[in-house]
């Protein structure tokens, strides 16, 4: 995977993208959204595939919860994986599935020992059944978990470490974080090692209004905030450049505002490489 900028993949773009050739460098995918036998869905992404390499982001394996994962699950990501043979594969540290109920959303695990050694077994499963690495986000939190006493990024780190597995940075989900928990941003992105970070994510939030004051929701329904693209300029000033996601999920722009997004990560990503100036 070129360490350039992409964005998630559309189908409503799909054109736009076909007739603007060369304007990113790769695309990712919900793996969720492509777990079905045919149809048009997979004809897009074959006819992207054809072009472009991919990230298969997997929304579903529910890494951090207390059940075992899904094998119907698994073995359905592991025929996606064979047949779009993805640059990258990614999940997120949370969990959705419980007790046979499945959730639209991505929960919280509680930073500790018993998560992380639950966590190496489920990340140990996935890569066996995959039979490569895979790349574990960091989650967008809310509020603190009294069962936490470990800090998310060492937590991550180590699980990287003992399961081979790498990191993907979402900045946007540190920020909202750092928000809603009063934490340093700073201390999390100097604290991230360089040799185990795969990808980033970055995205949009919005600010809702509560009784204890604003809370940021990782919305990806915007552009990139600005404090966001100054945190991410201090990662990549620091690691080095790396494949770089632009997240919009909801009130999707046109093609040209998402891929301007991207043009301005490239520019950032240039300037570390000493290629260009970065953009204003």
């Amino acid at each position: 995977m070129p360490a350039r900028s992409g964005v998630g993949f559309k189908p409503q773009h799909l054109s736009a993208i076909l007739d603007d050739p060369g304007r990113l460098s790769w695309f990712e995918v919900h793996a969720e959204n492509y777990m079905v036998e045919g149809g048009p869905r997979l004809r897009q992404l074959e006819r992207l595939r054809e072009s472009y390499p991919l990230s298969l982001h997997g929304v579903g394996l529910s890494l951090g919860g207390v059940e075992p994962l899904d094998t119907d699950h698994l073995t359905a990501l592991r025929q996606l994986v064979d047949r779009f043979e993805p640059a990258l594969v990614s999940e997120h540290v949370a969990w959705s599935s419980h007790g046979g109920n499945y959730f639209a959303d991505l929960l919280p695990m509680p930073m500790n020992r018993t998560s992380l050694d639950r966590l190496i077994n489920s990340v140990d499963q996935v890569q066996e059944a995959l039979n490569r690495q895979i790349l574990i986000e960091n989650p967008s939190s809310y509020m603190d978990l009294p069962e936490s006493n470990l800090v998310e990024i060492e937590l991550l780190a180590e699980v990287a470490r003992r399961s081979g597995c790498g990191l993907l940075v979402d900045v946007n989900n540190i920020y909202v974080s750092a928000h809603n928990l009063r934490t340093s941003t700073e201390a999390y992105i100097d604290a991230i090692p360089a040799e185990l970070v795969g990808e980033i994510h970055l995205a949009g939030h919005d600010r809702s209004q509560t009784s204890d004051g604003p809370v940021l929701i990782d919305s990806h329904s915007r552009p990139v905030d600005s404090a966001v693209w100054t945190l991410y300029d201090r990662l990549i000033t620091r690691i080095g450049a790396r494949p770089t996601l632009i997240e919009w999920d909801n009130d999707l722009p046109d093609w040209p505002v998402l891929a301007g997004e991207a043009t301005r990560a490239d520019a950032l990503l240039n300037a570390v490489t000493g290629e260009v100036e970065p953009v204003a």
